[in-house]
């Protein structure tokens, strides 16, 4: 994934600090699956939405990043401690639960906790 940023040096070093993201600089990051320690050897989503979806709403990008993360709970009260802006609306389905956040340029993200496997 490549996007524009306003200042992308700044951004980065927040998707780094908050996300985590191994973000180098001149190199960007690399998520390597074989590196992941989950069980189910990741998921790659891909998928294309109509022009006039709201789903993205309020960010006025084109795009949406989603992460997949552990601890959902842990890490939006880690975020909210640490000022970053937290959408309100939360859904849970049998494949996951799902919450927003938005980077320092209004950038929409959606966290992913998937479901354990039973």
């Amino acid at each position: 994934m490549f996007f524009k940023a306003r200042d992308a040096e700044a951004l980065s070093a927040w998707y780094a600090h908050h996300l985590g993201v191994p973000f180098k600089t001149g190199e960007g990051a690399l998520f390597r699956w074989e590196q992941d320690p989950k069980i189910d050897g990741g998921t790659t989503v891909w998928s294309a939405f109509a022009a006039d979806t709201t789903y993205f709403d309020p960010s006025p990008a084109p795009f949406m990043i989603n992460f997949r993360v552990a601890d959902l709970d842990a890490l939006l009260a880690q975020l909210k401690a640490e000022g970053v802006q937290i959408d309100q609306k939360r859904e849970d389905y049998d494949f996951g639960r799902f919450a927003w956040i938005y980077d320092p340029e209004g950038n929409k993200i959606e966290l992913w906790q998937p479901l354990k496997p039973s």
